[in-house]
């Protein structure tokens, strides 16, 4: 009956969100309620465990994902991001100029969503594809894997947040973990796209709808661009060195410094100050609305994360491993299980933050199960996770067309060098984080 449960909800989530285009909270909500009373649990029970699990979840990474958002509108609407894409190109150099977009797209969508990163970005394809000889195509699907390979492993994406969350891993380990298998990810979309992009062609028969992205000159410097993601990101790994048992740096006042400012609401919210000094040249008028437009982005990702940490906590009343009978799946057969699941659910509807959160529900009554318990097996865990949910970006993913519309690719030409890496990137992804628990 457990089983069967799991299943049904499971699929509703997949149909709700595909088929009837239902949002992600609504979805993750009634499938928490439904599951609640076909297992049995009374309707207080039901109310209790909802609250407890969306508050729980938010506790930690609430303010974490609203400050995020901020530091990436700031990025994005004073051009900091053009900042960034042209220091990178200009320290790799134009022979290498698609490794130099690939690193860049990687680099922006640590806090700018794909989507919008690929169309502030796009811009450049051509106009260095000219320069340079190469086929605009090799620099699209190099900037899109690049994009693609932070948005699942490197906080504060919201991803990677929300599973840190719900399975309790550590989020500097996350963080520097992360680090470690997206850039390798990164590298295998830009090698895919050196193969396969001189063989595609642009389709001059796609209707490429080109949002105009107003040229923004403030003066902005690539040390000033960087600060705000740099200084969170730093800070956040420094908490996890001086966390470690062995406490390398004592647990004196260094200690105790660094583990607050490593905190991630603190290490954010300093970020956030960095960003706020890039808008220093902004006419206060243009500016006013930017902080209210993050927080209305960051709202839908809160709240979705928050109904996904209801689901898992309903999920967490039954002994799903007893009855799946995974006990020899444990170690690197437990990460296999997490990437294949999410790898399904990404396949099946679309967006990976919904795939990564509804994983994580799945799989975090099972980490015992899976003798993932350490905090290092929780961190890899996040990340098996997410290189399923990268796995793959397809017609069904608002990703997909934003590559092909903005990069004049016809389905076909898309599937062939967007979808296929996104697959090597998945399947690169996983063999990281196997490779990543054998040595740790």
């Amino acid at each position: 009956m457990e089983i069967l449960v799991l299943a049904a909800v499971v699929l509703f989530i997949i149909l709700a969100t595909v088929k009837f285009k239902m949002h992600p909270i609504f979805s993750l909500t009634i499938a928490a309620v439904v599951s609640g009373f076909l297992l049995g649990l009374s309707p207080q029970d039901i109310m209790t465990t909802i609250g407890d699990g969306f508050g729980k979840t938010l506790s930690g990474i609430g303010l974490v994902i609203a400050f995020g958002t901020v530091i990436g509108i700031y990025l994005e609407k004073t051009g900091s991001t053009q900042v960034l894409a042209n220091s990178i190109l200009k320290w790799i150099g134009l022979k290498r100029s698609p490794l130099a977009i690939n690193l860049a797209g990687y680099v922006i969508s640590i806090p700018v969503f794909c989507d919008s990163g690929f169309i502030i970005l796009s811009s450049l394809n051509k106009a260095i594809s000219k320069k340079t000889g190469i086929p605009a195509l090799v620099f699209a699907i190099a900037l899109a894997t690049g994009l693609y390979s932070a948005h699942v492993f490197v906080p504060p994406t919201p991803g990677p947040l929300a599973a840190a969350a719900i399975l309790e891993a550590d989020l500097g380990l996350v963080l520097l973990l992360g680090l470690l298998v997206s850039i390798p990810v990164s590298l295998a979309g830009y090698f895919w796209a050196r193969y396969i992009g001189k063989s595609l062609k642009e389709d001059d028969e796609v209707l490429a709808v080109k949002e105009k992205t107003k040229e923004t000159n403030y003066g902005i410097k690539p040390i000033q661009a960087f600060m705000p993601l740099l200084a969170p990101i730093i800070l956040i790994a420094l908490k996890s060195v001086v966390n470690y048992p062995t406490y390398p740096l004592g647990n004196g006042w260094v200690f105790k410094i660094l583990d607050f400012f490593g905190s991630p609401v603190i290490a954010l919210l300093i970020g956030v100050f960095f960003a706020f000094s890039l808008g220093r040249k902004v006419p206060s008028k243009e500016k006013e609305g930017w902080v209210a437009e993050a927080f209305k982005q960051a709202g839908s990702i809160v709240l979705i994360t928050g109904a996904g940490g209801a689901f898992g906590a309903i999920l967490r009343t039954i002994d799903i491993a007893s009855l799946i009978n995974l006990e020899s799946s444990t170690g690197m057969g437990g990460l296999l299980i997490a990437f294949a699941i999410a790898a399904i659910l990404k396949t099946a509807q679309g967006s990976s933050t919904v795939a990564i959160i509804t994983t994580s529900a799945i799989i975090a009554p099972l980490l015992e199960t899976f003798g993932l318990l350490g905090i290092t097996d929780k961190a890899l865990a996040v990340l098996a996770v997410g290189a399923g949910a990268m796995t793959v970006s397809h017609i069904n993913d608002s990703y997909f067309w934003v590559v092909s519309q903005f990069s004049n690719m016809n389905v076909k030409t898309a599937l062939r060098g967007h979808t296929m890496g996104t697959l090597m990137q998945g399947i690169v992804g996983i063999l990281m984080v196997l490779l990543l628990y054998v040595i740790l």
